[in-house]
């Protein structure tokens, strides 16, 4: 780790991820969904994961660590869709943007390959690291977020950490949001993200942030999380009250013009 030091996968590929998100929040204005997809070996991923959760005390895989906490917390606070598509070949661990602890929509291949596709099955898994080592801006888990209404799915989900799960198998402890068959998997990917893109993007940003950081109000999470996409701010934004706005066609049978531009 050390004589790789920037080379180092999981240092590069958090500063990779930030780099990327930070892009599209201050360049891509328009960008109405971000799309997570991963390919590659999901053991070498735990395996990883595994490096750093032992060698937690070693000053750079803690600061590798912070690193990682300070990176997902500022992909949480991206007002865009954010959406994981879990396909064959998928490499969805933890240190892998792990597709199934966030509050987002999940997409999981329901079959194990798709026609003519010789990629190992759609899967992902969960490590320990997903059951505390990175909060959210609220102080919960994304996993504790995920299941705040049922608490005891946590305890269910870390039951089956350090397994690769299925669609079927993901589906049932409730880690994907949903699982497409096949034959299914590219017109409802493409109607999804084309209705995301439809939508009013201040509501969307409002919308996103509340199911996001349910729960516990924190210090941080009433300066940076739910609390930013108040109310009362969208529905005084141009796509609410200007001209071609919603609320101003709303009852006349004309469709609203939004701006597109997240903020």
């Amino acid at each position: 780790m050390v004589a790789l030091g920037a080379r180092f996968w999981p240092l590069q590929l958090a500063r990779e991820l930030d780099d990327a998100d930070l892009n599209i929040r201050l360049n891509e204005l328009e960008v109405a969904a971000i799309v997570f997809k991963s390919s590659g070996e999901p053991a070498q991923v735990l395996a990883y994961d595994h490096f750093l959760d032992a060698n937690k005390e070693h000053w750079l895989a803690r600061e590798i660590r912070h690193l990682w906490k300070r990176v997902l917390k500022r992909v949480d606070l991206t007002s865009r869709s954010l959406v994981s598509l879990i396909e064959p070949g998928s490499c969805f661990c933890r240190h892998a943007r792990g597709a199934a602890v966030r509050q987002r929509p999940l997409v999981h291949a329901d079959r194990a390959r798709r026609d003519g596709d010789n990629k190992p099955p759609a899967t992902v898994a969960l490590t320990d690291i997903n059951f505390g080592a990175y909060p959210m801006s609220n102080g919960l888990t994304r996993l504790g977020c995920r299941f705040l209404g049922n608490p005891a799915d946590v305890d269910t989900a870390k039951a089956d950490r350090e397994k690769m799960l299925d669609a079927e198998a993901a589906e049932r402890l409730g880690l994907i949001t949903f699982a497409l068959d096949d034959i299914d998997w590219d017109d409802e990917v493409r109607v999804f993200l084309e209705e995301r893109a439809s939508f009013s993007p201040d509501s969307l940003t409002g919308l996103e942030a509340n199911l996001r950081f349910a729960g516990p109000e924190t210090m941080e999470s009433k300066i940076f999380a739910r609390l930013t996409a108040w109310q009362n701010w969208i529905f005084q934004r141009p796509n609410a009250i200007g001209e071609e706005g919603a609320l101003k066609r709303y009852g006349t049978g004309q469709k609203p013009v939004f701006d597109t531009r997240r903020v």
